[in-house]
């Protein structure tokens, strides 16, 4: 059976940019931990227009379109898209959490739903949120 993992726009982030937590965790080597024990041919990692969105910003252009490669180029990294009515499901939940989850961050769990992915995310706030909604959320060292 294959292991599906949905990979939030901070774990590229931490692997791409060597990032370590306020205590010295090594984020970026966890990261990259966990992307080489799974980059197996039963493995997909999925990403999102979301994902690309976010990391086009935070890195900006160029620093981007090296990166995206990576991404697009990768036989274990596959794109998924959202419809139209998939899109109105989170403005609503969003309104029923008084916005204390982002509407980017229900997608993400959306996502992950849709293909029973296990969404790997440092957002303390996405993990204790996402068994609500039938999602395991785990970070890149606890896989």
């Amino acid at each position: 059976m294959p292991k599906l993992f949905y990979v939030d726009t901070c774990i590229y982030l931490n692997l791409w940019q060597k990032e370590t937590g306020r205590s010295g965790a090594p984020y970026w080597k966890w990261a990259q931990e966990f992307f080489e024990k799974y980059n197996t041919e039963d493995t997909v990692f999925y990403y999102s227009g979301n994902i690309l969105k976010e990391l086009r910003f935070i890195l900006g252009e160029k620093a981007f379109l090296q990166k995206r490669e990576k991404l697009v180029r990768s036989e274990n990294h596959k794109r998924l898209f959202l419809t139209k009515e998939n899109i109105q499901h989170p403005r609503a939940v969003e309104r029923q959490w008084k916005r204390c989850i982002s509407f980017y961050d229900i997608l993400h769990l959306l996502y992950s739903k849709k293909v029973c992915a296990v969404l790997v995310t440092r957002d303390r706030k996405l993990i204790e949120t996402a068994p609500k909604y039938g999602v395991v959320a785990k970070r890149p060292e606890e896989l």
